[in-house]
C-alpha cells in the first residue's frame, strides 16, 4: 500500500464512507487503531514507515517528517530511542499528540519533500533542524552521511545556508562547521576525531576520500607528499588486511611519498603523541623541501 498500511479517518470518509461504515471496520477487525483517527489496515502490526507515516497522518494534513525521524528516514541518523516519532506542523496548528513529538514551524514549500510517500522536511532542512540539538562531531556524520549517499553535498549546503537568515535556529552552527578551513569529509568517526588533531599539528586541510597509488587512501597533503591512515578498532585485523595495508604503504614508499599510520587508541587517548609526531615529520618535509 503506499501509505504503508495506515490510513486516516479523513481519508477514509474523503472516499465515501460512513461514520458507521469506519466503526464496523474496527469492529471487525479490519481496522486496527494506531492513533486517535489512524489506523492500520487488516493487521495491527506496521513497519517503521508504517509508524512514520501514520504519525505524519495523525497530526494533520500539513504535517511532515521531521529532525530525528526524517534523518532515519532518510539514512543519515540511526533512529533515537524515544525519540523516532517527530513531526513538523504549522505554527497555527494546536494538535497534541502525546506519543509523537511535534514541532511548530512554517516551512515553505521547497522545504518539504516525500520519501517513499511519506511526507518530510527535505536533507537541508533536516540537518538545519539537526543541527540545533546534535553536537558538532555527531553533525558532521549527519552531513557526511547525507554527502555519502547524494542527498546533498557540502558546497550545496553552504550555498544553501547563504540564502537563509543568520539568526535562523541551526544554520549558524551549520555554517561555522562547514567553514572550509575546519570541514573536510570523512568516512567515520575516527577520521573525524583524527582531523582536529592535523590542524592543532600545524597542517591544513587534507584531501580525503583520494585514490593514490590504486588505494583510497584516509588523508593526503599533496603539497607535502604525506600520507596518513587511521586503523579503527574494527579494521585491519586479519592477515589478509594486514597485507594489504603493508602492499598500501610499500606502493606509497615507492611513490616518494610519506605513510603514517595511527590506531584508534593514539587518536582518541594518545593525542599529544599524534600532534607531535605529525608535527615532527612535517617539519623534516618542510626542511627537505627548501
Amino acid at each position: 500500500m503506499a501509505q504503508h498500511g495506515v490510513v486516516a479517518r479523513r481519508q477514509l470518509l474523503a472516499l465515501g464512507l460512513t461514520e458507521a461504515a469506519v466503526k464496523q471496520r474496527l469492529k471487525r477487525g479490519r481496522l486496527h487503531p494506531l492513533f486517535s483517527g489512524v489506523y492500520a489496515v487488516g493487521r495491527p502490526d506496521v513497519s517503521q514507515k508504517g509508524r512514520w507515516m501514520a504519525a505524519v497522518l495523525a497530526c494533520g494534513p500539513e504535517a511532515v517528517l521531521s529532525d530525528d525521524s526524517a534523518a532515519a528516514l532518510y539514512g543519515i541518523r540511526h533512529r533515537q530511542r524515544g525519540r523516532e516519532l517527530e513531526v513538523t506542523v504549522p505554527p497555527s496548528r494546536l494538535r497534541i499528540r502525546p506519543e509523537i513529538i511535534i514541532h511548530r514551524r512554517m516551512l515553505a514549500p521547497e522545504q518539504i519533500g516525500t520519501v517513499d510517500g511519506i511526507p518530510i522536511t527535505s536533507p537541508i532542512t533536516t540537518l538545519i533542524h539537526l543541527a540545533t540539538r546534535l553536537e558538532r562531531r555527531q553533525l558532521e556524520t549527519a552531513v557526511n552521511e547525507a554527502d555519502k549517499i547524494g542527498l546533498v553535498d557540502p558546497e550545496a549546503l553552504r550555498e544553501a545556508l547563504d540564502r537563509l537568515a543568520r539568526h535562523q535556529r541551526g544554520v549558524g552552527a551549520l555554517r561555522t562547521m562547514l567553514d572550509k578551513h575546519s570541514f573536510v569529509l570523512t568516512d567515520s568517526k575516527l577520521e573525524q576525531m583524527f582531523v582536529p588533531l592535523a590542524l592543532r599539528a600545524g597542517l591544513g586541510l587534507p584531501l580525503t576520500r583520494h585514490r593514490l597509488n590504486g588505494f583510497l587512501v584516509d588523508f593526503f597533503w599533496p603539497d607535502l607528499g604525506l600520507v596518513v591512515e587511521t586503523d579503527g578498532l574494527t579494521y585491519h585485523r586479519t592477515p589478509a588486511e594486514q597485507s594489504r595495508d603493508r602492499l598500501r604503504d610499500q606502493r606509497h614508499t615507492a611513490a616518494r611519498l610519506t605513510c603514517l599510520r595511527f590506531t584508534h587508541q593514539q587518536v582518541a587517548n594518545e593525542q599529544d603523541h599524534v600532534i607531535g609526531t605529525l608535527r615532527s615529520v612535517v617539519r623534516q618535509l618542510r626542511q627537505s623541501r627548501l
